[in-house]
């Protein structure tokens, strides 16, 4: 099973999933990210699934899950990248992932934390 690697950019952490994941990958990213984001004390987390062409329930469901964990833990999760057809999957799949923040890409997700966190202070 191949892990995700998740980065550090100051206070926010950055998972970039470059594979299809299967459930156990998914399972085993919330479980790192969780760890992560107590451990470095991160505010903010950005999920990119550019390279995701694929998502099934499960995986639509983890990410909501994944961001309200993160949540819990004090930091507010964006999902960018997302195409136009993984949107459109996540729909029809009755997934509209709700409480999940979305932006077209990092540097608009990067931003997006930015002004939450400014208007949280």
């Amino acid at each position: 099973m191949q892990r995700v690697p998740i980065l550090k950019l100051g206070d926010i952490l950055i998972v970039s999933i470059q594979v299809d994941l299967e459930d156990q990958g998914v399972l085993a990213l919330q479980e790192d990210l969780a760890g992560a984001v107590v451990g470095n004390g991160a505010k903010g987390v950005i999920i990119d699934i550019t390279a995701v062409e694929i998502v099934d329930s499960f995986i639509g469901r983890m990410l909501a899950t994944i961001a309200s964990t993160c949540g819990m833990l004090d930091a507010q999760t964006v999902v960018v990248g997302m195409r136009p057809a993984v949107a459109i999957t996540l729909v029809e799949l009755g997934l509209s992932l709700g409480g999940v923040r979305t932006a077209l890409n990092l540097e608009k997700g990067v931003a997006l934390l930015d002004h939450i966190r400014s208007a949280t202070r």
